[in-house]
């Protein structure tokens, strides 16, 4: 069941369902289109993806509770619940729920993923307290 969020931005969305491959493409090439790495959601089991052009909105819910994914070049685990959600622009996604990076022996809650135009090769991820860290942008590509 879709969170209320999700149910909200439904109406007028471009929706893909219940293909795994036809979801991740459908996220790949919204992620190239605003200018992120194309690897940011490596899930598998990826059930729906949707994307709302009119408010922004844009979600995935996958079959698991959630999904741990390591990006082995910058050794970070990414956590992702079974509902992913954030608000698009170029270069942006902001407003984030359902993402968790590792520091320590900490999980801290990402709340924006962005490339700065000063820096194109790196993503930078801000954490909900405030602080954020900056990767190369290719750690962060398919299969990685």
């Amino acid at each position: 069941m879709a969170s209320q969020a999700i149910e909200s931005h439904r109406a007028g969305a471009d929706v893909v369902r219940g293909d795994t491959v036809a979801c991740r493409k459908a996220a790949v090439e919204l992620l190239a289109e605003i200018g992120l790495p194309k690897g940011l959601f490596p899930l598998d089991d990826m059930q729906e993806f949707g994307y709302n052009r009119e408010s922004g909105f844009m979600w995935l819910v996958q079959g698991k509770k959630k999904t741990e994914h390591t990006f082995k070049k910058i050794k970070q685990t990414v956590s992702y619940a079974g509902e992913v959600t954030a608000f698009v622009e170029k270069g942006k996604l902001r407003k984030i729920a359902g993402v968790k990076t590792k520091e320590l022996m900490l999980w801290l809650t990402v709340v924006e993923v962005y490339v700065d135009d000063a820096a194109p090769g790196k993503v930078t991820f801000k954490t909900g307290t405030g602080l954020s860290d900056s990767f190369d942008a290719t750690a962060f590509e398919i299969g990685m």
